[in-house]
This record gives C-alpha cells, sequence and structure tokens, in this order.
C-alpha cells in the first residue's frame, strides 16, 4: 500500500471540501486528512477513494461519504484516551478515524465477511482497535460503560442496551428512521435516569442489521 504525494494533496482537497460544508473540528478534520481512504478500496476503484461519496464495499454496505464520518466524529465531541463503542465496523475507516483522534475504540461488526476482512486489514494500518463480530444492537456489555458510542447504519430505533452503555456525560451518535432516511441524533446521558435528544438533519445509511435480519 502506498500513500503518495498524490494521495495526500487529494486528502488534503477532500478535507477543504468538508472543512466548506461546515466540519470545524479540528481534530476530526486532522484525522481525515492523515488516514488513507485509498487504502480501503479496491485497486480497481481507487480513482473513486477521494469523492465525497458513499461507495459500496459489499455485503450490501458502503464506505460512508467522508462528510458524514466527519459530521457524526464532530457530534461525539471525542476527548483523547476515551472509551467509545462503534457499531458497524463495515470497512473500517470511520473506526480509524476515530483512533487518530485519539479514543480508545471497540467496534462490533454484524456481517461475518466485513469482520473477517477488518480483522486482517486495520492492524496493518498500525492502529489498535479492539473488533467484535456480533449484534450491533446489543452493544458490548461486557466492555461497558462507554464514554460515547456511533451508530454508523440506520436504525429504526434507539436501543435501550446501547443507551444503557453510555456513561453519565456520555454521547450516543445515531441515524434513527426507515430504510430510506434517516435523522441523525445524540443521545446525551445526563444522569442515571435522565437523556436528552437532539436532531441534527437528515442522512441515508444502510440499514443496522439484528439477529433476526442476519444475512452473512
Amino acid at each position: 500500500m502506498i500513500d503518495s504525494y498524490k494521495h495526500q494533496g487529494l486528502r488534503k482537497h477532500l478535507v477543504e471540501i468538508i472543512r466548506g460544508k461546515g466540519i470545524t473540528d479540528y481534530n476530526v478534520l486532522a484525522a481525515i486528512g492523515k488516514v488513507p481512504r485509498h487504502f480501503f478500496f479496491d485497486s480497481s476503484f481507487l480513482k473513486y477513494a477521494y469523492e465525497d461519496n458513499a461507495f459500496p464495499i459489499g455485503s450490501g454496505q458502503t464506505i460512508s461519504q467522508p462528510y458524514t464520518v466527519a459530521f457524526q466524529s464532530q457530534l461525539l465531541m471525542l476527548g483523547k484516551g476515551q472509551k467509545v463503542l462503534e457499531v458497524g465496523t463495515g470497512s473500517g475507516y470511520q473506526a480509524c478515524i476515530l483512533a487518530e483522534i485519539g479514543a480508545k475504540v471497540f467496534s462490533i461488526e454484524r456481517q461475518k465477511s466485513l469482520y473477517d476482512k477488518a480483522v486482517q486489514f486495520i492492524p496493518t494500518l498500525g492502529y489498535r482497535i479492539k473488533l467484535f463480530y456480533g449484534d450491533g444492537y446489543k452493544g458490548l456489555p461486557a466492555y461497558a460503560p462507554f464514554d460515547k458510542i456511533i451508530v454508523t447504519a440506520g436504525a429504526p430505533y434507539i436501543p435501550d442496551a446501547l443507551m444503557e452503555q453510555l456513561k453519565p456525560g456520555g454521547i450516543l451518535v445515531i441515524p434513527v428512521g426507515g430504510d430510506d432516511v434517516q435523522e441523525m441524533t445524540t443521545i446525551t446521558r445526563i444522569s442515571e435516569k435522565e437523556f436528552q435528544k437532539r436532531e441534527h438533519g437528515k442522512f441515508r445509511f444502510v440499514p443496522l442489521l439484528e439477529d433476526k435480519a442476519r444475512e452473512d
């Protein structure tokens, strides 16, 4: 895998596109500029790696649009060393962005083929991310609580298990809605029993799978 001056220049241009769309978090922009997105693409499709678009990665999933990755990452208000659960590893790109920012990342993937690929691939990039194969609706109770949780697929509802695995003061970022369009939503845990919900606009994600909808 080669990260050439051309690739670095394309990333710099991508950062400026994302900044122009309203992303202001310096750490998020720096991570987008650092992580080689073309490493997550098949060699036949490298020309699409630095376009601000989602792209298919197999198993009915996509690598998210860079702006969407940045938008969700910014909503997390992530601090270095914070413990983050990502639901939906996919290609691993979002997880690597979080790790580049300085998070301790735990990521769970429902599609076995994508999980197997991520387990082999992500360590070659130098990121220490804990990867799990399982049902994202259930989170990772054995490793809870988390400072932040991010869901990278469209969920028809907000799973109680994920809310319960947030620390007080923690933030859950999740796109909520039907298969066609979702509302980007944040849930902040104010106290043991009190949560605050906010909505941040419409996005499009592939559906979040659970056991009853399993398609490996």
